[in-house]
């Protein structure tokens, strides 16, 4: 099974899902509550710049541009 990491990237339910791994994991190793924050803000943050970058991407390569009935000898 192909997984499409292009959707997996940009689905804030992934982001969600990997600051809720994370989190718990810095709580048991015992960092503290400001470190936490910064660290969810970052992970919620890059996820977002990520699945701007992807869907941007994603809109750009579905405009397709037909150039081959492009001519630059019809000048009138």
């Amino acid at each position: 099974m192909k997984i499409d990491w292009k959707s997996k990237l940009s689905s804030r339910k992934f982001w969600s899902a990997v600051a809720g791994f994370i989190v718990p994991l810095l709580l048991a190793f015992g960092v503290s509550d400001s470190n936490i924050t910064q660290v969810t803000a970052l992970i919620m943050s890059g996820g977002s710049l990520i699945a701007y970058i992807l869907g941007e991407g994603m809109v750009d390569a579905g405009r397709k541009t037909d150039f081959t009935n492009w001519n630059d000898d019809d000048e009138d």
